[in-house]
């Protein structure tokens, strides 16, 4: 039985990955020859598959961005809210003071 080439083994790791055919056979194909000569297509698969990677480990554990906006959203409802209770009591007293006089 022939062995496969690394470039097969390449190709079906990324298929049993569930990476489509076409991609997994550009990515595979570009192993085989030098870094110096890999095609722009195959630069802008890894970088999508990259970014696909992180965007996926930020929706599994909350990721850091999501996390930050958060707290700013949270610090501003804080704000707003302690804004409309300043104005409101500041209301409440001129209120009080023309009642007394």
């Amino acid at each position: 039985m022939a062995r496969k080439s690394r470039q097969d083994e390449l190709f079906d790791k990324l298929r049993a990955s569930g990476l489509r055919k076409r991609a997994a056979r550009t990515i595979a194909e570009a192993s085989a020859r030098t870094s110096k000569n890999t095609p722009k297509g195959v630069k802008k698969v890894t970088s999508d598959l990259r970014a696909l990677a992180t965007e996926i480990e930020d929706r599994v554990t909350g990721g850091p961005a999501k996390r930050k906006a958060a707290a700013k959203k949270a610090a501003n409802t804080r704000k707003r809210n302690a804004a409309k209770r300043s104005t409101a009591a500041k209301k409440a007293a001129k209120t009080r003071a023309k009642a007394k006089a």
